[in-house]
């Protein structure tokens, strides 16, 4: 089957299960091996409540069993992770492996801005896999730019690490979290030293305009991973 069809169906499946992952992992919850369930009368959900947007749109956004209100948070991801395999097909035109790569870093960055922007955390167990997956596809697309790609993800890790120190100096409280640096780091292991300015850049100013959106002022924490990610995925797939 055509990568045109099966990518974004690949989606809406990728992003239920990234729903699943945003909101028990954080938890400590069991992601792997429990079986979905109503986050209101605890009721076990069959196949045909767990298909991707339509089971939401067929029950009218409520549980089968106890009538709550499921919430948009599940349609939500799944359109997104959507957009995700879409928007890869359309920049990297179609067919191509470096769709289905763009697509699946895509998703992980969805996921790792989703739990940052909920609980200002970015999980270990993507932005370390990310930074290994940059350094494999950087050596299998052209082995000779692993070192400088390895030395953009050193720098850009140490980088906003002495930022954060500095700004812990002069402020007395955290600006930038290790979740950020490490999150930086993979953009340098998958797009090299010269993009990292345009990532920040843009990190930066879609920070901003989030900070106006949330309307948070002075001391008010913005979760970085969200703009950040944005930036990295960007800078990948017109620039990487």
């Amino acid at each position: 089957m055509n990568a045109t069809i099966t990518l974004p169906l690949l989606g809406l499946i990728v992003g239920s299960w990234l729903g699943v992952v945003v909101r028990r992992w954080p938890l400590g919850r069991a992601i792997a091996w429990a079986r979905s369930q109503c986050d209101s009368c605890s009721h076990v959900l069959g196949a045909s409540e767990l298909v991707p947007l339509l089971s939401f749109a067929v029950q009218r956004g409520r549980c089968r069993h106890c009538e709550a209100r499921i919430g948009w948070f599940h349609p939500c991801i799944e359109l997104a992770a959507l957009c995700v395999a879409v928007v890869a097909l359309l920049v990297d035109g179609g067919n191509g492996p470096r769709a289905w790569i763009d697509a699946a870093l895509g998703w992980a960055l969805l996921c790792a801005a989703w739990i940052d922007a909920e609980n200002c955390r970015l999980p270990d167990v993507i932005t370390l896999p990310l930074l290994l997956a940059g350094l494999a596809v950087t050596y299998l697309d052209d082995p000779t730019a692993l070192y400088g790609h390895a030395v953009a993800a050193a720098l850009g890790y140490l980088g906003f690490r002495l930022l954060d120190a500095l700004y812990r100096l002069a402020r007395g409280r955290d600006g930038l979290g290790q979740g950020d640096a490490k999150l930086l780091a993979a953009a340098g292991a998958w797009l090299g030293l010269a993009a990292l300015p345009w990532v920040i850049t843009g990190a930066g100013v879609a920070g901003i305009v989030l900070a106006l959106v949330l309307g948070r002022r002075g001391d008010q924490p913005v979760p970085f991973g969200p703009p950040l990610a944005l930036a990295f995925f960007t800078a990948r797939l017109w620039g990487g």
